[in-house]
């Protein structure tokens, strides 16, 4: 087997799987009617720079979702729901414990954040803790994978790509075969002495 050849399928390979692997988060995802998820664990999109430079603007985070909320300590970084519609992932700063519910309560801020957030979190709204994985830029398109056209988008153009990726190899295949069956042709040129 020559490079070209080997190189050829082991990028098939790797684009199926890819396929498979995206696909299948995506479609359990929407079942399960949850955020985007990849094996376990949550993929958040931050789109803000208040936790620059350790997380940029546009990055995907994978927050490790469930566990006893009530046991994270300063330094950690956390994924909370400020409201109905808005999730923040900010650095523990103090924690505390609220005296009448007996609820542990923490202080966040942004790492880029003159002062600490307004509000302190009760840790029944915090969401998961930050792995330290993650990916710049790939935010901007997790927002957009969350739209209709974003879904129909990223399910149909890989599948496209790997159809077109198909029907190329197939042609290519079939030519090699029709040389073959065809012989090597030889060119008769005149022979001057």
């Amino acid at each position: 087997m020559n490079f070209k050849r080997i190189l050829g399928q082991s990028l098939t390979v790797i684009m199926v799987l890819l396929f498979i692997g995206v696909a299948g988060s995506v479609i359990l995802s929407k079942v399960s009617g949850g955020a985007p998820t990849f094996y376990g664990y949550q993929l958040k999109s931050v789109l803000s720079g208040s936790m620059e430079p350790a997380i940029h603007t546009g990055s995907i985070v994978a927050i490790k979702p469930g566990g006893d909320t009530s046991e994270f300590k300063k330094g950690d970084i956390i994924t909370f729901r400020a409201d109905e519609n808005r999730l923040i992932t900010h650095r523990i700063v103090e924690v505390a414990k609220n005296e009448q519910t007996g609820q542990v309560i923490y202080r966040t801020k942004g790492d880029s954040n003159d002062a600490p957030d307004m509000e302190p979190v009760q840790s029944a709204n915090v969401i998961g803790r930050y792995t330290g994985f993650t990916i710049p830029y790939i935010g901007y398109i997790l927002s957009f994978a969350g739209t209709k056209l974003g879904n129909v988008t990223l399910l149909i153009v890989p599948g496209m790509l790997l159809f077109i990726y198909a029907v190329i190899s197939l042609w290519k295949a079939i030519s090699s075969l029709e040389e073959k069956r065809q012989g090597p042709t030889e060119e008769a040129s005149p022979k001057t002495t």
